[in-house]
Parts: C-alpha cells; sequence; structure tokens
C-alpha cells in the first residue's frame, strides 16, 4: 500500500496525548475524522473533475477505491469506472492501451 493510501487512514486505537483532557481527545479525534472526510469528498469530486486528464480521474478513482484498473477491456469495473469519473468507456479503454503499451520511449538524439 503506497504513502498516498495511508494519508487518509485514520489512526484507530490512538490514546490522549499526555496531559490531554478527555474532552480535547474526542474534539481531536472528531477533527481527525472531520478532515478526513474533507479530503475524501474532495478527491471523489476530483476524480469527475473535467480540468483533470482521464487518466489523472482513472488514477484518483484507482487511490479511492484501492483497486487498478482492469487489463481485460470487456471487465465489469470499465463501465463503473466510466460512470464515476465523468469518461466515456471509450476513454477508459484508451488508458487501459495506453497502460498495456507501456511508456512511450525517446527518440535517439540524432546530433550524437
Amino acid at each position: 500500500m503506497g504513502q498516498d493510501n495511508l494519508r487518509d487512514r485514520l489512526v484507530f486505537g490512538s490514546v490522549p496525548h499526555v496531559g490531554e483532557s478527555s474532552t480535547d481527545y474526542r474534539e481531536r479525534m472528531a477533527q481527525i475524522q472531520a478532515d478526513a472526510v474533507r479530503r475524501r469528498e474532495e478527491e471523489l469530486h476530483e476524480q469527475s473533475s473535467p480540468l483533470n486528464t482521464a487518466s489523472a480521474r482513472i488514477q484518483i478513482w484507482e487511490r479511492l477505491h484501492q483497486v487498478d484498473l482492469p487489463r481485460n477491456p470487456a471487465h465489469a469495473l470499465i463501465a463503473i469506472i466510466a460512470n464515476q469519473t465523468g469518461l466515456s468507456a471509450d476513454d477508459v479503454l484508451a488508458e487501459q492501451r495506453l497502460r498495456v503499451k507501456g511508456p512511450v520511449a525517446a527518440a535517439p538524439d540524432a546530433s550524437l
């Protein structure tokens, strides 16, 4: 699990800080939870924002759901990802094809 996935998780079983009152501890935990909910809502918005590329939207979806883009073009998740990211199924399939091809190598420098 990458570091990005860990930043939104609450640390369950946290103990109060030394000298922290029960009220302060409950308020701190409530604030941590509220911050996590706010971050998740922001990422849910970002996963369908037209300001983000198709690739970025799919990566956000993958991070939120902790599921990789399926490799099978007929997989049922393709339609779900398209719906939740505001993309067409063709856009999701195009990203899938790009990932299968891998990164494009840079052309060799002719001046060498």
